[in-house]
């Protein structure tokens, strides 16, 4: 028979183990969540301006709109 001490063992380093992963992602969550609020307070200031993701979509849609027309300008087949 397999003795209890192997079980409380292996609970203790499972737990140790959850326990650790789950620091690493709250420390993760914590730096994440400073980045933003930097990002707002920058924005609010004036330093930086708040860019969305659809903005930066649409910017780079139209930079591949401007290559392309620039290619046929220069009478590249595309």
């Amino acid at each position: 028979m397999i003795d209890p001490n192997l079980y409380i063992t292996l609970a203790l380093a499972s737990l140790a183990g959850l326990a650790m992963i789950v620091a690493g992602g709250l420390a993760g969550w914590r730096g994440w969540l400073s980045l933003r609020r930097l990002e707002l307070d920058n924005a609010q200031d004036g330093r930086m301006p708040a860019v969305s993701t659809g903005s930066r979509i649409e910017i780079a849609d139209l930079k591949e709109r401007i290559k392309k027309l620039e290619a046929i300008a220069a009478g590249v087949d595309l």
